[in-house]
C-alpha cells in the first residue's frame, strides 16, 4: 500500500448517502488534509447543491438524468448525468482516492473505471466484490490500484493483517450485531413490519443496508467480499454475533493467537482510515471508555433466524458467478420489501430459489456477470408472488 501525499484529492461516489455524508464530515474536519475534487450521487438535488456550495468540486454527476437537469439550474459547476456521467467522475483527474459508496451493483462500473486509473479505492460498495471480486482483484494488480475496505468489518481485518506476512492466517472472524431481531421470537417473524426492519440498534445506515442487516444477508455479502479481498478459502471465514459492535472483526492465526480491532460503532473510523492509511489522523469521532463496566459477548448465528446467511457459503461453493446471482436477487427482493410488495420472510426463499434456478457457469467476464445479474432480478420479480 502506497501512502498518499497531502492533501488527498478525493472523489466521492454516493456523496448524498450515509457513507458519503460521513466522508464529507471527515473532509470538513480535515480541510488541510482532504480536497474534494468530484462528487456523484443518484437523485438528491437539494443535498448535492449544498455539498457543491460547501466543497466546490470541479465536477459532479447525478445518475438520474432529470435530477442532473434540475441541478444544472442551481449550480455553476460542471454537472454530468446518467451512469456514463458517474463513470466519468470516477475517472476524473487529478485524484488520489476514490471512495465508492454507491449502493448495489450500480457501483461496479465506476469502481472499475477508478481502478483503471490506478487510484486508491476506498471500497464501501461491497456488492462490487460480491459480483466480481476475482476479476476486480486481478484488474487492481494490473493497474497497481490499492483497494482499502470501508466496511467496518473488512477494515478491521485489513488493520489486523498489517505487518503480517499472510502465511500464518488461520481464520477470519467477521462480527455481526445480529440486527434488530436478534432476540425476537421466531414465531413472530411473519409479522415483521418494514418500520421494524429499518430500526437498527447500533448503526445509522441507508434503508437497503439496514434491511440487509436485519436479514443478515449483509453479513453474507461480507463473507463473499472477504473471500476475495483477503484471498482466503470460504471455510476459513466465520461469522459470530457480537451485540455490542465494539470488536469489529478478528483474525485468528495458525499459532493460536488472535488479533482484534476495537472501536466505537462509528463508520467515520474506517472511512477516515481508507484516506489516511498507512498513517492515522487525529479525530473527534469518540473513543472507548475503558473504565466503563463493559462486557463483550459472542454467540453463533442461528440459521433458522438468519436463513440468508448460509447462502453466502453456498454461492462461493457454486463458483464465482453465483455471487452475482445472489447479490442481484437480494437487491431485487429488498427493493420489493421496501416497496411493501413482499414480506420480510419472503426474502430468503427468493434468494435461495434464484441461486438454484440460474446457471452461473461460464461467468469469466464482467459482461457475463452482468447478464446473470439481469436474469436473477427478472427471476425474483416473476416469483415474488
Amino acid at each position: 500500500m502506497r501512502a498518499i501525499a497531502l492533501p488527498v484529492n478525493l472523489i466521492l461516489l454516493g456523496s448524498t448517502g450515509s457513507i458519503g455524508r460521513q466522508a464529507l464530515d471527515i473532509a470538513r474536519a480535515h480541510p488541510d488534509k482532504v480536497r474534494v475534487r468530484a462528487l456523484a450521487a443518484h437523485s438528491n438535488v437539494a443535498l448535492m447543491a449544498q455539498q457543491i456550495a460547501e466543497f466546490s468540486p470541479d465536477v459532479v454527476a447525478m445518475a438520474d438524468a432529470e435530477a442532473a437537469s434540475a441541478l444544472r439550474q442551481q449550480v455553476s459547476c460542471r454537472v454530468l448525468s446518467g451512469s456514463e456521467g458517474v463513470v466519468e467522475v470516477a475517472s476524473f483527474d487529478p485524484a488520489d482516492c476514490v471512495i465508492t459508496a454507491m449502493v448495489g451493483a450500480a457501483g461496479l462500473q465506476p469502481t472499475l473505471a477508478a481502478i483503471r486509473m490506478g487510484r486508491r479505492i476506498g471500497l464501501a460498495n461491497k456488492e462490487t466484490m460480491v459480483v466480481a471480486g476475482d476479476l476486480i482483484q486481478s484488474m487492481a494488480r494490473s493497474h497497481q490500484a490499492d483497494i482499502l475496505p470501508v466496511d467496518s468489518e473488512h477494515s478491521a481485518i485489513y488493520q489486523c493483517l498489517m505487518g503480517e506476512s499472510g502465511m500464518g492466517v488461520g481464520k477470519l472472524i467477521l462480527t455481526a450485531s445480529g440486527g434488530p431481531f436478534r432476540d425476537r421470537a421466531l414465531h413472530t417473524f411473519a409479522h415483521i413490519t418494514l418500520e421494524e426492519a429499518l430500526d437498527h440498534p447500533n448503526w445509522d445506515m441507508g434503508p437497503k443496508i439496514t434491511v440487509d442487516s436485519a436479514t443478515m444477508m449483509n453479513k453474507g455479502l461480507e463473507v463473499i467480499e472477504a473471500r476475495w479481498l483477503f484471498d482466503v478459502p470460504p471455510d476459513s471465514i466465520e461469522v459470530v454475533i457480537h451485540p455490542q459492535s465494539i470488536i469489529h472483526s478478528m483474525v485468528e492465526f495458525v499459532d493460536g493467537s488472535s488479533k482484534a480491532q476495537l472501536g466505537p460503532p462509528d463508520m467515520k473510523v474506517p472511512i477516515q482510515f481508507a484516506m489516511s492509511a498507512p498513517g492515522r489522523w487525529a479525530s473527534n469521532h469518540g473513543v472507548l471508555d475503558w473504565g466503563a463496566d463493559r462486557r463483550l459477548t459472542f454467540l453463533p448465528p442461528d440459521p433458522e433466524r438468519y436463513p440468508c446467511l448460509p447462502l453466502a457459503w453456498q454461492a462461493l461453493r457454486m463458483g464465482e458467478g453465483a455471487g452475482a446471482v445472489l447479490n442481484a436477487a437480494n437487491e431485487e427482493a429488498v427493493s420489493l420489501f421496501l416497496a411493501r410488495r413482499i414480506g420480510f420472510t419472503d426474502v430468503a426463499p427468493l434468494l435461495e430459489g434464484a441461486l438454484g434456478s440460474i446457471s452461473s457457469a461460464d461467468c469469466g467476464s464482467i459482461e457475463a456477470r452482468l447478464a446473470v445479474d439481469a436474469e436473477a432480478r427478472s427471476w425474483v420479480r416473476q416469483h415474488a408472488g
